[in-house]
């Protein structure tokens, strides 16, 4: 066991390890199983800048590998989260990036099962906090601080109408809201932050409307 107490790892107060790289490497990581929507059957993580340099002394492996198992960022399970993964059959792999990126705490996840797969890049940018910056080759920006929904739709008028007033219905504020596109007329992507949670009913409701593919939930 690396940690005798999660607090080794993650905490106010600590020498070594910081929250940059276990908390919100964790936080990076809980993100992307939320968004896969349920435990992957198998992980590769991909690490830059200083995550690849350090991630096995200051428990980046584990912390992520704990948010993808849906742990809490101060669960005393994070520790032994590899250990978890392997009795789950979770296969993991690390992979160490030479490649330069913008922010010196990067990570690459992919994740997936029989079913379906998802690629997310996570930045951790201090004091436990993290941001996803790009989802299945859609660039983004998702503070992970509020609840939100990315809303995967076919790039038609009246798809973004459709869901700001289900929102609008249900009293829901918007805090922040982007639309991306790879192309005219193709898939595009809504990221969504909003001030209360969105319930299960409320996103079965904003999946059946026209253009709308795929609905995804973060909830903090």
């Amino acid at each position: 066991m690396k940690y005798k107490s999660v607090f080794d790892i993650i905490g106010p107060i600590m020498i070594g390890p910081s929250s940059s790289h276990t908390a919100g490497a964790a936080r990076i990581g809980r993100v992307a199983r939320d968004l896969f929507g349920r435990e992957p059957k198998w992980a590769k993580i991909h690490l830059y800048g200083s995550f690849a340099k350090t991630y096995k002394g200051h428990g980046t492996d584990v912390a992520i590998v704990g948010g993808l198992l849906d742990f809490e960022t101060y669960d005393q399970r994070i520790s032994k989260s590899l250990d978890i993964a392997k009795e789950k059959g979770i296969k993991v792999q690390f992979y160490e990036e030479d490649a330069h990126t913008d922010h010196p705490n990067t990570a690459r996840i992919l994740i997936g099962d029989d079913d379906g797969d998802l690629e997310l890049v996570g930045i951790s940018i201090g004091g436990g906090k993290a941001e996803v910056i790009e989802m299945n080759g859609f660039e983004l920006r998702l503070s992970g601080k509020n609840p939100a929904i990315l809303v995967m739709h076919n790039d038609r008028f009246g798809a973004i109408a459709s869901v700001t007033q289900l929102l609008a219905k249900h009293e829901i504020n918007i805090g922040h809201m982007e639309v991306s596109r790879k192309e005219v007329g193709k898939e595009a992507l809504m990221v969504i932050e909003v001030d209360q949670t969105i319930s299960e009913e409320q996103l079965k409701e904003l999946e059946q409307f026209e253009h709308i593919l795929q609905v995804a939930r973060v909830v903090e």
